[in-house]
């Protein structure tokens, strides 16, 4: 009887007021900022790799050349750079071997030839930066370079130097990858060099 009477009179009976219509208005952008800001902040989280790492030798797959017994990562991430601080702990080299040309076994992270500790700075812009690594050849200068694809973290790096052999080129890639709940890091690694190509997967727990 209401509708009818509504109806009859020429008014609309869906039709908000002006007043409930703003306030409606109001609380949908509301909610609407409220929802982009929780992605967003999520999408950070998923994005952001600082903490102190802990590698999990029981869950990680190592190469057996790199000797590493344990290691740790202590990430710095800003919008601009990366740092990563690195200790490794290796096992002695086997008796009777002297590493060949030094190529490949331990010229990643932890380092580097045979390391040991690291700290690395990568930008963040995509452009490669150079850094000084210290060596028992002397310094060596490193190639540095980051991008961030998403959730995940593609590092590189690369140098040149002068071994006992000859000239030794080692190149190092790494891809990141945080867990939903951001408490595992997995670094999948490719490590190529005069003594061939070497794959690892390392899973760190954050401390």
């Amino acid at each position: 009887m209401f509708l009818r009477l509504r109806l009859i009179s020429g008014q609309n009976p869906y039709k908000f007021s002006g007043a409930t219509q703003m306030k409606r208005n109001i609380l949908f952008a509301a909610a609407l900022g409220l929802f982009l800001m929780a992605v967003s902040v999520s999408a950070q989280d998923k994005g952001n790799f600082s903490g102190h790492w802990e590698l999990d030798t029981s869950k990680s797959k190592l190469d057996e050349r790199a000797r590493v017994q344990s290691m740790t990562l202590d990430v710095a991430q800003t919008a601009a750079d990366i740092k990563v601080e690195s200790k490794t702990t290796r096992a002695p080299r086997p008796e009777g071997d002297t590493g060949g040309n030094g190529g490949g076994r331990g010229m990643g992270r932890g380092g580097g030839f045979g390391g040991g500790n690291s700290a690395m700075t990568y930008s963040l812009n995509g452009k490669e930066t150079t850094m000084q690594q210290d060596s028992p050849m002397g310094q060596v200068p490193v190639t540095l370079k980051a991008k961030l694809d998403g959730g995940k973290l593609n590092l590189s790096s690369s140098r040149t130097f002068n071994g006992p052999n000859g000239e030794v080129s080692v190149t190092t890639k790494e891809t990141w990858t945080l867990s939903d709940d951001g408490k595992t890091l997995t670094v999948e690694r490719e490590q190529s060099s005069p003594r061939g190509t070497n794959s690892s997967t390392m899973v760190f727990t954050k401390k």
